[in-house]
């Protein structure tokens, strides 16, 4: 039994890894589908990151998640700013 319960774990953290769930069971995909279906190529995958990293991060690593987060905002903000330019 031991077994069956360390291959639903590990197909757990795949599938449905702790710190992408919610505490109502909502997914940190969802949000992303949810928010960033209208966008896409590099602006979608930035954003689809930041909110990644700001949902999961005092699940997963903490601050370090934050600062990733920051990054992708950034380069939200610069490509962002460069479309305002052309």
């Amino acid at each position: 039994m031991k077994y069956i319960d360390h291959i639903r774990s590990k197909m757990n953290n795949v599938n449905h890894p702790d710190h992408y769930q919610g505490d109502y069971g909502m997914e940190v995909y969802d949000v992303i589908h949810n928010f960033s279906e209208e966008l896409s190529g590099e602006m979608g995958f930035y954003q689809g990151n930041a909110i990644k990293y700001i949902l999961r991060w005092y699940k997963k690593n903490g601050v370090e998640d934050l600062r990733k987060a920051r990054e992708y905002i950034d380069k939200m903000v610069k490509l962002e700013e460069s479309y305002l330019t052309r």
